[in-house]
């Protein structure tokens, strides 16, 4: 079956033009305008991917619509890739802390988003053979792609984004030992050439945020000067 892919950009030449290139390369687009029509594609059939313009009108950003998205059950596993003119530092990590996975920066070339597209939707691919681990209070459920908390002896769902479920469970297969940044960028990333070490430390914090409501984020260690080591020895 192909891929589907939301495209939500209120540009119609950008619009046309990426629905083109991924009909070439064997991918059902789909176009939404706006917030309110890309609720309306995603109520119709969830996508695989969805390509996220920052500026759009109707009162929500693609910034804002990210963060409902990860929050919502529906769409909490769908991987985004921001599509912006914005292209400086502190914008980037805000996507990225918004919870897209990937950051294009307009102008863009069509072989440039595709290669994007397929390294995202590769590591989609990679997080569903994951198996299952327990360290200490954390457990994964890797048939069912959920990660659960042992509080006071009850076990609570932990709502986590897609990336930090894999950098999570890179961390609980390799416990007690210290990994660089670009260590995690190699194992967790794929040693993809489109994603910079500052991306680390964003999923990083986002993680720790996600483990905090059932006071784990400790076991998220900063190592000085070498990097991060997953721990349960505070």
């Amino acid at each position: 079956m192909q891929k589907r892919i939301l495209i939500v950009e209120d540009e119609p030449a950008i619009r046309d033009m990426v629905a083109f290139a991924l009909r070439k390369d064997d991918y059902e687009p789909v176009a939404a305008g706006d917030g309110r029509e890309a609720q309306a594609a995603i109520a119709d059939r969830v996508p695989d991917l969805i390509l996220l313009d920052w500026m759009l009108p109707g009162g929500s950003s693609g910034l804002e619509l990210a963060r409902r998205w990860r929050r919502e059950a529906l769409t909490r596993d769908i991987p985004i890739i921001m599509l912006t003119a914005r292209g400086e530092e502190n914008d980037r990590v805000g996507g990225l802390e918004a919870g897209v996975d990937d950051y294009v920066v307009k102008p863009f070339s069509a072989r440039e988003l595709l290669a994007r597209i397929r390294a995202v939707l590769r590591r989609a691919r990679e997080d569903d053979a994951d198996g299952s681990v327990r360290v200490g209070a954390l457990r994964i459920d890797g048939a069912a792609h959920r990660v659960f908390a042992d509080v006071g002896g009850m076990e609570e769902s932990v709502t986590i984004g897609p990336t930090e479920y894999r950098l999570l469970h890179f961390f609980m297969t390799h416990a007690e030992r210290v990994y660089t940044r670009t260590q995690l960028l190699d194992h967790v990333w794929g040693g993809s050439v489109y994603v910079e070490e500052r991306t680390v430390d964003v999923h990083i914090r986002r993680l720790r945020k996600a483990l905090e409501p059932s006071s784990l984020d400790a076991m998220v260690q900063t190592v000085r000067g070498a990097g991060y080591r997953f721990s349960t020895a505070t």
